[in-house]
C-alpha cells in the first residue's frame, strides 16, 4: 500500500471511529430515554429526592440571604454611617491627666464639619443626670441631654408626637424638650397628653415639644436610656457651666466613607488639641461587619444540611439504579454478545443515572426560585435570591448522579455476558 492510500485509509478509519462514537451516543441516549419511558413511575419518584434536595439549598440560601439583609438593615437603623469622638485623656502619667483636661468643644466640630468631607450631619452631647418629679412624691434620677436638631437623624430617632426641635429652639435657647415614650407614658399617662405639657430642671421650666423613641433596639449601643430628655445644647451649657462636651458625633453620606472619615476626624481633632491628649472614635461599622459574617456562616451550616437532602436522594438514585441493572441483566448480556463494550455498558447506566439527577434538580431549582420569585411579584418585598445558589444546585445534583451512579454503571459493565444471556 503507497503512502497516499495508507493516508486516505487512516482518515477513513479516524472518520468511522468518530461516527461510532456518536452513534453509541445517542444509541445510549435512546437506550435511557426509552428506559425512562417504560417506568415512568420510578423514575419520577427517583428524581421527587433530587427535586426535594435541590430546592432545599436554594431556599436555604435565599432564607440565610434574607436574615442577613434583615439584620444588616437593622443595625443601618441605628446608625452605621455614624461616628463618635469621645476624650479619653491627656497628659502620660495619671496626674498629668488630671490636670489637664483637654475637653471636645464646638469648635472641634466646626472644624470637622469644614475639613471632612462627605459629613451631612453633626452634633455635640452633653450628658447629665437630674432629679426629676414624676407627680405623687415621686421624683427618678433622669438622663438629660444636650444635643443640636441634626441629633434626630445621626441616631435616627422617630418622633411619634409633636415634633423635635429646630435650629430656631437652638438658636434662641428656648427651653423646649423632646422625651421617650416611656418617660411620656409614665409622667403624664400618654404620648399624646405629654406635648404641651411643663416639667422642671432645677427649677427652670421646660416645654415638652415631642415624644421620640429609637427606629430600632439598639443593642446596648446608644446613649439613650428609657426615660431620657433632650434639651437643646444651647441650653444644656449653662447648667455645665462649660462649652466642654462629652461626645461629637458625625453621620456621612453613606457607609463606605466611615473608615477614611474616622480617621481624617481625628487628625483634625488631634491636631487642634494638647499632642499629649487622647480622643477615641467609634463606629458600628464593625458590628455591621460581625453580623454580616455570622449570618454568612449560619447560611454556610444550613446549606450543609441541605446537602444531606442531596445525598439522601443520591442513596435513592443508587438503590434504583441497582434495581435497574439487575432487571435488565439478559439485556446486558445481549449487547455484550453484539460487541458493547465495558465503556459503553458503564457510560450507558451512568448517563441515566446523571439523566435523573440533572432532571430532579432543574425542577427543584424551578420550585425553589419559584418562592422568591413570586414574593417578589406578587408583594412589595423584594425577597433576595442568588443566581450563584441555582448553578452550586444543579453542579451538585450532576456531581451526585455521578458519584451515585458510578457504583451502579460499574456493576453492569463487569458483568460476565455468558453467565447474563444464562439469567432468568
Amino acid at each position: 500500500m503507497n503512502p497516499t492510500e495508507l493516508a486516505s485509509h487512516s482518515t477513513f478509519e479516524e472518520t468511522l471511529l468518530t461516527a461510532r462514537r456518536t452513534m453509541l451516543m445517542s444509541e445510549i441516549l435512546k437506550l435511557a430515554m426509552d428506559s425512562f419511558r417504560a417506568s415512568k413511575t420510578r423514575f419520577a419518584l427517583t428524581a421527587l429526592g433530587m427535586v426535594i434536595g435541590t430546592a432545599s439549598v436554594i431556599l436555604v440560601v435565599t432564607i440565610g440571604m434574607t436574615g442577613s439583609q434583615y439584620v444588616q438593615e437593622l443595625i443601618q437603623k441605628i446608625g452605621t454611617n455614624s461616628i463618635e469622638v469621645e476624650y479619653a485623656g491627656g497628659g502620660t502619667t495619671p496626674s498629668e491627666r488630671v490636670l489637664y483636661n483637654d475637653y471636645l468643644t464646638r469648635d472641634d466640630e466646626r472644624l470637622v464639619d469644614e475639613q471632612v468631607p462627605g459629613i451631612m450631619y453633626s452634633s455635640p452631647v452633653v450628658a447629665m443626670h437630674e432629679r426629676i418629679s414624676f407627680g405623687g412624691g415621686i421624683v427618678k434620677d433622669t438622663l438629660v441631654l444636650g444635643v443640636s436638631p441634626d441629633y434626630q437623624h445621626i441616631r435616627n430617632l422617630i418622633v411619634t408626637d409633636g415634633r423635635f426641635m429646630d435650629q430656631t429652639d437652638d438658636t434662641a435657647h428656648f427651653h423646649c424638650a423632646v422625651v421617650t415614650q416611656i418617660f411620656a407614658r409614665e409622667r403624664y399617662g400618654s404620648e399624646d397628653e405629654a406635648v404641651g405639657q411643663t416639667f422642671e430642671i432645677q427649677g427652670i421650666p421646660f416645654t415638652v415639644i415631642g415624644v421620640f423613641k429609637e427606629a430600632v433596639n439598639d443593642f446596648g449601643q446608644s446613649e439613650i436610656a428609657d426615660e431620657t430628655v433632650l434639651i437643646p445644647f444651647s441650653v444644656a451649657r449653662y447648667f455645665t457651666g462649660t462649652e466642654n462636651v462629652h461626645q461629637l458625633y458625625f453621620s456621612m453620606r453613606n457607609m463606605n466613607e466611615v473608615t477614611d472619615a474616622e480617621k481624617e476626624i481625628q487628625r483634625v481633632i488631634q491636631s487642634h488639641h494638647r499632642p499629649n491628649s487622647v480622643y477615641k472614635t467609634q463606629t458600628l461599622k464593625a458590628l455591621l461587619t460581625t453580623a454580616a459574617q455570622i449570618a454568612d456562616a449560619l447560611t454556610a451550616v444550613l446549606v450543609l444540611v441541605a446537602a444531606v437532602t442531596l445525598a439522601v436522594g443520591g442513596v435513592g438514585i443508587m438503590n434504583i439504579m441497582l434495581a435497574n441493572v439487575r432487571s435488565r441483566i439478559r439485556e446486558i448480556g445481549i449487547r455484550k454478545a453484539l460487541g458493547a463494550t465495558y465503556r459503553e455498558i458503564k457510560l450507558q447506566f451512568l448517563t441515566e443515572a446523571v439523566i435523573i439527577s440533572l432532571t430532579g434538580g432543574i425542577v427543584g431549582t424551578i420550585v425553589g426560585l419559584s418562592v422568591p420569585l413570586s414574593i417578589r411579584f406578587f408583594t412589595d418585598y423584594k425577597l433576595p435570591f442568588s443566581w450563584l445558589s441555582v448553578l452550586i444546585a444543579l453542579a451538585s445534583a450532576t456531581l451526585v448522579g455521578i458519584i451515585f451512579g458510578t457504583v451502579p454503571a460499574t456493576r453492569a459493565a463487569q458483568m460476565d455476558p455468558v453467565e447474563a444471556l444464562k439469567y432468568e
